[in-house]
């Protein structure tokens, strides 16, 4: 969904850089891989074309952190009929 992201921090010698892979538009969504020693994430349409991808060798990943929009259905509780 719109709005979910990704931050990659990654171990750059002397420092740590963070990276972020954002669902920019309505109907996409950010996709984690991890195969063959490489971290891989993309931002994918609805049809699952991929927008961008960011690549980064699984041994210099310190942490990847998966940031979700709060859904608003999720948040609000499920009425109960008051005649039932």
């Amino acid at each position: 969904m719109k709005g979910d992201r990704v931050e990659i921090v990654v171990d750059a010698g002397d420092t740590t850089r963070t990276y972020e892979v954002v669902a920019s538009r309505a109907g996409r969504r950010v996709e984690t891989v991890v195969r063959r020693g490489v971290v891989e994430v993309s931002e994918v349409t609805r049809r699952g074309s991929v927008v961008r991808t960011a690549r980064f060798m699984a041994n210099r990943v310190l942490a990847l952190v998966e940031q979700p929009v709060p859904r608003e259905a999720a948040e609000k509780p499920l009425r109960e009929d008051p005649e039932t």
